[in-house]
């Protein structure tokens, strides 16, 4: 038997019910796999309260480390005992067990733990496009990055120092202030006491940012326009305050011919050869401690609904771990 975590109507922490399954063999193309580690992620929340639409009733949860138990037909590559990780779906993270396609998943090398792997596949791996693929950092560029303290901001942000950007990070509170410089911000706004967007352009002497990395969404949206250069890029990746209200794109010629882009991770590990460049980038990143796993919290899957309610109302920091 396994204990797994499903919803049958969208809704707050509250719709997440616990049950027990029997799971069959691994079919064509599959790994069972034991997890020993579960990421909890903002979108998480997005799917349960139905701002991202998937069928009735669904499990939750795109990101996950364990060990391979079982291996079905037509599988090479992986073998029983193989430590993996997965940080692209589909939904149903949230379990013990769980049978999953060998073609979604990586091997997870002996210099990254379990936790860090569930900790930062799907938030690390974001990072990664992010600063690479969607804009390709170069060194002096400044950047602008919401929640900068957050799971998605606690990687992204040294991987950008590395990279040789600036980083001006936003925060909601003067703890989140204090890790967010040290995981690297140059400076750091207090979005609830600060305009940030007059902040910016003090700190930018009228300039303004290259790029904005906006994970927030609706709350940030205007901040984040007026925080650009001429030509410069807004990235909206997350709607962690509710989705940004629809603009018409003449505002974006008149805010100084920006551009705007909306990224998802799963467009960007579309191939096995994408998903193997964007992992290997991150385990080599963690390897050389260019980034580290910011696991602030750990939560039993039994208490996810409890780990989601912190989440949402802003208590947490850095990544936050479901544990089996």
């Amino acid at each position: 038997m396994s204990l797994s975590i499903r919803i049958r109507q969208h809704g707050g922490p509250e719709v997440l019910e616990t049950f027990d399954e029997t799971l069959p063999p691994p079919g064509v193309g599959e790994v069972q796999l034991r997890h020993t580690a579960i990421g909890l992620n903002f979108i998480d929340t997005y799917f349960r309260a139905g701002v991202y639409k998937a069928p009735l009733p669904h499990g939750l949860g795109q990101e996950a480390a364990g060990v391979i138990t079982a291996v079905g037909p037509e599988v090479s590559g992986f073998a029983v005992g193989d430590r993996v990780a997965y940080g692209t779906g589909p939904l149903g993270a949230y379990c013990e067990l769980r049978n999953f396609a060998a073609a979604r998943l990586v091997k997870v090398p002996d210099t990254v733990s379990d936790e860090a792997a569930a900790a930062l596949m799907l938030k690390g791996m974001t990072a990664y496009y992010l600063l690479h693929l969607t804009h390709a950092v170069q060194a002096g560029e400044t950047l602008l990055v919401h929640a900068a303290a957050g799971g998605v901001g606690s990687a992204l942000v040294p991987w950008a120092k590395k990279l040789g950007a600036r980083v001006i990070g936003t925060v909601g509170s003067a703890d989140k202030a204090v890790l967010a410089k040290a995981a690297g911000c140059d400076e750091v706004i207090l979005y609830r006491e600060q305009d940030v967007a007059g902040e910016v352009r003090r700190l930018t002497d009228g300039r303004g940012v290259d790029v904005v990395y906006d994970s927030v969404g609706k709350d940030t949206f205007t901040g984040s326009l007026d925080s650009l250069r001429t030509r410069g890029l807004f990235v909206s990746f997350g709607n962690a305050s509710g989705k940004a209200a629809p603009f018409e794109p003449v505002l974006l010629a008149e805010k100084g011919s920006l551009y705007f882009t909306r990224p998802t991770l799963a467009h960007y590990t579309n191939s096995r050869a994408e998903l193997d460049a964007a992992a290997n980038a991150l385990f080599e990143a963690i390897a050389s401690r260019v980034i580290e796993p910011q696991i602030k919290q750990r939560y039993p899957l039994r208490d996810a609904a409890q780990a989601q309610a912190a989440l949402e109302s802003r208590q947490t920091s850095g990544a936050t771990v479901l544990t089996v």
